[in-house]
């Protein structure tokens, strides 16, 4: 042990978190904003060709979830993606996927306290939008900083609360859309989807543009990787968990988006407002614009819930390597990274001045600027897969049983649409901002890396 009740280097997380926990948490952390509130735009620029856009992304998503999976199963470890990219690519891709990625969940997180904060001024006009960030940053940090296992029942909850308003809107859609229910009943139906314009209004074109959004809200399933480190029994839970999440978030979102756009004709909707708040509105449900601004609120609150563990977790282990200071790979009494954890929610707190001083604009910007460190991540753990299964062929890793299929063709194909969504993003002047930071991030990468090469190690395994 070191002062301040810290212990050394080398010290290991707890597994604390059960199967439920796991499998809520990727839930939960990749149905936030990008879906509740991010679909409203999207939906104005595609129509009902947005769910074609789903599809596409989902199946991409099948393949990337798969290949993590395949090599948790390899090596369960804490911050995964970043150990396979160091060994199976080469120690600057896992310096930089480590740093992407940290990077990528401040920044998705500040987008989300952004929306938690332009949420409660629909509530509670008078009260100061900067405070409701500060407010909301400090719970999560709290129950972040108390034990792993309240993080992941607090999580657990959250992502609860908004599986169940989706699953209402699905169930109680359909029943109006089939039956006729009420007034909304009258113009629900399935020919909305191609009624108002073809079901590709804008063409190929519109739906393609899109995929910068559609990627934004799946963000966040590779999250079952960061909690390998802590999740008990991981040969049956992770595989579980990976299968869990591929089909639960396929059915929650294209099944929500093809009930919005039948009950209310997509021309009806409003870019500026959730399409739940409408949809629940219409239905004449008491109270149901506060009633979905809260669910909102919370949807946020349990991505960035999730965020603060990621970027506390991936600044522990990448200290744990050598590429970060080493004070940051200390944990406390509660073998809990807290020094890490500070450190990115700290950093969070940017968020209340970009609110300040682009109101407009920072949902797009932030959502935009962190994709590109989704996109580095979601192909580095395609190439390490595909390098990967290499090394089980040549008898220099060792083979398991959950594998993903299609390898390599498949992995190739993953990583060119990954490519095409980020040349979508100079396409959109509102997105274009991303490709003016991802040269200048990848920039400083490229000088920390070589200026701390020598202290770069191997990374050690995290967990006992």
């Amino acid at each position: 042990m070191t002062t301040n009740g810290m212990q050394s280097e080398h010290a290991t997380l707890t597994r604390g978190l059960k199967s439920r926990h796991v499998e809520l948490m990727a839930v939960g952390g990749a149905i936030g904003v990008g879906l509740f509130l991010g679909s409203a735009r999207a939906i104005q620029n595609a129509g009902p060709g947005l769910i074609l856009a789903y599809a596409l992304g989902g199946a991409v998503i099948f393949f990337i979830m798969r290949a993590l999976g395949e090599m948790l199963l390899y090596r369960p470890v804490s911050g995964s993606f970043v150990v396979y990219a160091d060994e199976f690519i080469g120690p600057f891709a896992g310096f930089a996927t480590g740093w992407s990625y940290w990077f990528m969940w401040v920044v998705t997180g500040i987008a989300e306290l952004t929306a938690i904060g332009v949420y409660v001024t629909y509530i509670f006009p008078d009260f100061p939008q900067w405070l409701t960030v500060l407010l909301t940053l400090m719970v999560l940090y709290g129950a972040n900083m108390l034990a792993v296992r309240l993080f992941g029942e607090m999580e657990f909850w959250f992502a609860l609360i908004k599986v169940a308003m989706i699953v209402v809107l699905i169930v109680g859609g359909l029943a109006i859309t089939v039956f006729h229910i009420g007034d909304l009943g009258q113009q629900a139906r399935f020919s909305n989807l191609w009624e108002h314009g073809g079901f590709l209004p804008f063409g190929i074109l519109g739906t393609l543009l899109t995929l910068q959004m559609v990627m934004f809200a799946f963000q966040g399933v590779e999250l079952i990787g960061v909690t390998a480190g802590e999740a008990e029994n991981p040969e049956k839970v992770l595989p579980r968990a990976t299968n869990g999440v591929i089909y639960r978030i396929l059915i929650f979102y294209i099944g929500a988006l093809i009930v919005i756009m039948s009950l209310i004709p997509w021309t009806q909707l409003d870019p500026k407002v959730s399409p739940f708040v409408v949809v629940f509105d219409r239905i004449g449900i008491p109270g149901a614009t506060d009633i979905v601004t809260l669910v909102v609120i919370t949807a946020a609150m349990s991505s960035c819930n999730s965020g603060i563990y990621s970027t506390g977790r991936m600044l522990f282990a990448l200290a744990q390597g050598g590429r970060a200071a080493r004070s940051l790979g200390a944990l406390n009494r509660r073998n809990l990274p807290s020094r890490a954890i500070t450190i990115s929610a700290a950093l969070m707190l940017v968020g209340v001045f970009l609110n300040y001083a682009v109101p407009d604009k920072v949902f797009i910007w932030v959502t935009s600027v962190s994709l590109i460190g989704t996109l580095w991540t979601w192909s580095i753990i395609m190439l390490a897969h595909r390098n990967y299964r290499r090394a089980v062929a040549e008898g220099r890793a060792a083979a398991v049983s959950y594998r993903m299929p299609g390898a390599p063709v498949a992995n190739w194909i993953v990583m060119i649409f990954l490519a095409v969504v980020a040349v979508m993003l100079a396409l959109d002047p509102a997105t274009r901002v991303a490709l003016y930071v991802a040269p200048i991030w990848f920039g400083l990468v490229a000088f920390a890396y070589i200026r701390l090469r020598s202290r770069v190690p191997a990374l050690p395994s995290l967990t006992r």
